[in-house]
């Protein structure tokens, strides 16, 4: 029981938009059909509801092409929701949504109490029939979007196709949408198929993802399996962190910039910036955020010691900033160690972050000490907080307090501060 896409090509005019597109959707899934502007996901909702006809391939609706049906039966199983929804007459909402009722009525045939009580069904299931006898032209963009999905419902489909349905809206309705939407594949059995802009909703709602890139299926299967930094790379040309979300042991997409070469007046009174070179002690996410300031100013940028699947890992990749790694939950090996000095011996300025400091990492805190030792400036974060980031019994925190003894600088987390600190370094330079 589900809707299929066998192998589908569609043209406008002389123009291919979609080739070999073949995916299936069951009854109780929310799918969701993701991909840049230009990609073919409106044309793919516009091929399964008939606007546009495949030249090659077919669609099967619980194995029957849907091309065959007649259009009141096609409208009594297919439901759609364009983009755009504006309506510029009068119409109270509770009309709008008896329009559903169309395929089910005769010709001139009015509507009786028994569509009228599916119209308020589903209004009541979309939280809109509080908003029955306001005129639609009166709504907001969220009570619109939630009237046009119930006049979609009243059409009482097994398969309803949203183009883009948050588009546009608060996040107050986005997440009440999405909800619902998920609620009409598990309480209703419906197939749902939506095109979704908004990356992190489809890894929050939809069972199955389809990514499309000019016109061709690039990826499909689970959001885990189609939200990787390849695809979305490949896909959209952009540079993103992947990660499960504590909470909800979902995927989620964080957008990682291009580091933009930038000098100000005041970068340029002191030194060049590209001629400057900062190692960061970072670590658990603590120096992502340095690394895109510090490369945006311009700086040559150096990391370590990190763990491989560190956040700070993978931004520092992603920006091709040089970083020492060490395997996963494995402590801080002499080799790596010695790696790790060999960077910060071509390092103008180290920083060391406010990260955690447990038995496995200690010989950050002395990296930071031979820097001190090699005659390199050395900045600390959050000095005043060591108690809280000491795993080690003790150890770390009376490690930490001979390392300020030394003659470390001490900064807040905050790029004002160090750029005061750093400004001072410069010029001693």
């Amino acid at each position: 029981m589900s809707l299929e896409i066998k192998d589908v090509d569609a043209y406008y005019g002389s123009v291919k938009v979609l080739e070999g597109v073949d995916f299936s959707a069951a009854h109780g899934e929310l799918l969701g059909v993701i991909g840049p502007n230009g990609s073919g996901k409106t044309t793919l909702l516009r091929t399964i509801s008939r606007i546009l006809k495949p030249k090659v391939g077919t669609i099967l609706l619980e194995g029957r092409d849907v091309l065959e049906m007649k259009n009141k039966e096609f409208s009594k199983v297919f439901a759609a929701v364009p983009q755009d929804t504006t309506v510029n007459f009068d119409f109270s909402a509770l009309d709008i949504v008896l329009m559903g009722r169309n395929p089910h009525l005769g010709r001139l045939e009015l509507e009786t109490e028994h569509d009228i009580e599916i119209a308020r069904r589903c209004m009541e299931l979309t939280n809109c029939w509080h908003l029955a006898e306001r005129p639609i032209t009166e709504l907001s963009g969220g009570e619109r979007q939630l009237v046009i999905i119930a006049r979609a419902l009243t059409q009482e489909p097994r398969a309803l196709l949203l183009d883009e349905p948050t588009s546009h809206l608060d996040i107050n309705y986005q997440i009440e949408i999405m909800e619902l939407l998920k609620r009409l594949t598990l309480d209703e059995g419906l197939i749902v198929i939506a095109v979704i802009h908004d990356l992190n909703l489809a890894a929050q709602y939809c069972n199955r993802l389809v990514l499309l890139q000019e016109g061709k299926i690039v990826s499909t299967g689970s959001p885990q399996e189609v939200l990787t930094v390849e695809n979305i790379k490949k896909s959209f040309g952009a540079d993103v962190i992947v990660k499960r979300h504590a909470l909800t042991n979902l995927c989620y997409v964080s957008p990682v910039p291009s580091p933009v070469k930038r000098q100000t007046e005041a970068d340029a009174s002191s030194k060049n910036n590209a001629e400057i070179t900062i190692h960061l002690i970072c670590g658990g996410g603590e120096g992502a955020s340095l690394m895109h300031l510090l490369s945006e100013k311009g700086y040559k940028v150096t990391a370590g010691v990190v763990n491989m699947l560190d956040t700070d890992c993978e931004v520092a990749q992603l920006l091709n900033i040089p970083v020492v790694t060490e395997a996963p939950f494995s402590p801080i090996t002499e080799a790596v160690f010695q790696a790790h000095l060999a960077l910060i011996k071509k390092a103008d300025v180290v920083m060391l972050c406010s990260i955690p400091f447990g038995f496995g990492n200690l010989k950050n805190i002395e990296a930071a000490e031979v820097a001190l030792e090699m005659g390199k400036s050395v900045l600390v974060f959050d000095p005043d907080k060591i108690e809280e980031r000491d795993f080690t019994g003790g150890e770390a925190t009376k490690q930490f307090i001979a390392l300020k003894n030394k003659g470390t600088l001490m900064v807040r987390n905050q790029w004002e501060d160090i750029c005061s600190k750093f400004s001072g370094i410069l010029n001693r330079q």
